[in-house]
């Protein structure tokens, strides 16, 4: 029998297997996107946002398992920018003056937000405080640069890049400098990046020479690349478990109108596991430290 789901706060927790997983969700019957909860040992799903007229995508847990950042489409698929919300739903809070905000990820101390925001035609990547104040303008290019995620010490971002050729590369900037490195080769197709709080070690999605998109695994200065998943689906959205071991992922078919369910898998590649198996589409999970 799977284990309940409970969201109580990150100290409370035990084992790696206690740590909910929030994600995206959304049906054919459904399409507006709320936000759920699941338990990595698998059961009922909670439901955490009931918006008929607005789609809650991005969630990002807070440190101490409090709260959850995520981004609120309003109308006409306009972004009305980043919120907060506690566990339950409840006690939600606009974060001021990151309007067309996306990708929301919280420091390892609690007290900041990253994020990408349209510069023009572009997105940059940007850090403020919990409460929108001290923005900071990080990036400064002619691509986009999204989705961006903390190392453990709160010193670095890596995020992707894309570029108007198609390619996507992960990049890694210093906090203090501003000076960036690239993390992997300018021609790659590199997306949605999450830095693992053990282990020095970054998983992202990567579009290889398969065709389909497949898990892959980097340490921050660029070695030690290797493949996670191999199967013909397209594996996306990888988000570590606390302890650096488990990633819970969303594997596609190769067509929209397929399912997308969440999966779970050990960084070695093995384990494979089916979490959720209901006709959703269920997106951008993030596993609570």
């Amino acid at each position: 029998m799977a284990a309940p789901l409970t969201l109580g706060a990150a100290g409370d927790a035990g084992a790696a297997g206690d740590h909910p997983i929030v994600f995206t969700r959304y049906t054919a019957a459904a399409p507006t996107e709320d936000l759920y909860a699941i338990s990595p040992s698998g059961g009922t799903t909670v439901k955490l946002t009931h918006t008929s007229t607005v789609s809650d995508v991005m969630p990002s847990w807070s440190p101490d398992g409090k709260r959850v950042a995520f981004v609120r489409y309003g109308a006409g698929g306009a972004i009305d920018g980043i919120w907060t919300m506690s566990t339950t739903g409840s006690d939600l809070k606009a974060v001021p003056g990151t309007k067309g905000a996306s990708d929301p990820a919280w420091s390892p101390d609690g007290k900041r937000l990253a994020y990408a925001k349209p510069v023009g035609t572009q997105r940059e990547i940007y850090v403020a405080d919990i409460d929108g104040t001290a923005a900071t303008r990080l990036t400064h290019t002619a691509a986009d640069d999204l989705h961006p995620t903390w190392s453990p010490d709160g010193k670095y971002l890596a995020f992707n890049r894309a570029d108007a050729a198609g390619n996507s590369r992960l990049m890694k900037i210093r906090l203090s400098t501003l000076a960036q490195t690239a993390v992997t080769g300018p021609s790659s197709h590199d997306w949605t990046p999450d830095w693992a709080s053990h282990g020095g070690r970054i998983a992202f999605s990567r579009v290889d020479a398969s065709g389909f998109a497949h898990l892959y695994v980097v340490r921050p200065d660029g070695t030690g690349l290797h493949r996670v998943t191999s199967a013909r689906f397209n594996d996306k959205y990888p988000s570590w478990s606390p302890d650096g071991s488990t990633l819970v992922f969303t594997r596609g078919g190769t067509d929209d109108a397929d399912p997308e369910h969440l999966y779970l898998v050990r960084a070695d590649g093995t384990a494979l596991t089916q979490l959720t198996k209901i006709g959703s589409h269920d997106l951008e999970a993030d596993w609570r430290p």
